[in-house]
């Protein structure tokens, strides 16, 4: 029978599997940072008290990055090239969901506007952090090899998503709230399409390492797209509501940057 626990296990058992996973998370990661970084410094003065938290929110994710390429040099194992299909990060920026990388590469002030925009959008995406680090570590907590590392991204990822439901009611009540709504119902749809075309593609290249039979690669692919079906017909809203976070100020300190998993 499969399981989300089965699958995943089969995926960290096998070298050249295990390999591909943590590329493809290592990249998206360190992109995250990199896009963090890059609001950090320009933010707009009127919202200097926040470069410190997008700053740090920038640095979890690069830390994530060096995790994920730590437990692959743990094994004996180099990164491989992310296929694109697979690339999560760089499918939604072409989809115009977060800043564009051509205005973060120019170093012009960014406006209030574009960082609700950027909160918005990052409201979702941790959403789906969030979700999916709290099903591994439901499952690999305590496992030898993964459970630290699981434990502290999946910490992380709920500290990001506090950070955002908390800074955007923050921006709702400085008069926004219509804007937040709307970015976040268009980002929530536009995600759970990308979402389900990388884990098609995710899975279509792990069934080609395992070598999956047809039926098993069906079935996976079926539960995919009926996921998608759940999100499309409602599941989406959990993304797009906000209420104030039990962590409060949840990026207001410094980051843990250190990584020791060798």
């Amino acid at each position: 029978m499969l399981s989300a626990r089965s699958l995943f296990q089969e995926i960290i058992d096998n070298d050249e599997s295990f390999r591909l996973f943590c590329s493809i998370a290592a990249s998206g990661e360190s992109q995250g940072g990199w896009e963090n970084g890059r609001i950090a410094a320009l933010v707009p003065e009127s919202e200097h008290g926040l470069a410190p938290k997008i700053a740090r929110h920038g640095a979890d994710e690069d830390k994530h990055g060096r995790i994920f390429n730590a437990l692959m040099k743990k094994r004996g194992l180099e990164p491989v090239p992310v296929p694109p299909e697979t690339d999560y990060t760089m499918l939604l920026e072409r989809h115009g969901i977060g800043l564009a990388h051509e205005q973060l590469k120019r170093d012009v002030r960014l406006s209030v506007q574009d960082i609700v925009t950027y909160l918005a959008h990052s409201r979702v995406t941790e959403q789906r952090a969030s979700e999916q680090m709290e099903m591994l570590r439901k499952h690999f907590a305590d496992d030898p090899d993964l459970g630290r590392a699981v434990r502290m991204i999946s910490n992380d990822e709920d500290n990001h998503l506090a950070y955002c439901h908390e800074e955007l009611l923050r921006f709702a009540y400085a008069g926004h709230g219509r804007t937040i709504q709307r970015i976040l119902r268009e980002c929530a749809l536009a995600e759970i399409a990308i979402y389900r075309d990388v884990s098609l593609a995710v899975m279509a290249h792990m069934g080609r390492v395992l070598g999956w039979s047809k039926p098993k690669a069906a079935a996976l692919a079926a539960g995919i797209q009926a996921m998608y079906v759940y999100e499309r017909l409602g599941g989406w809203r959990r993304m797009v509501s906000l209420r104030m976070p039990e962590r409060r100020d949840a990026l207001g300190g410094p980051a843990s940057t250190s990584v020791e998993f060798a």
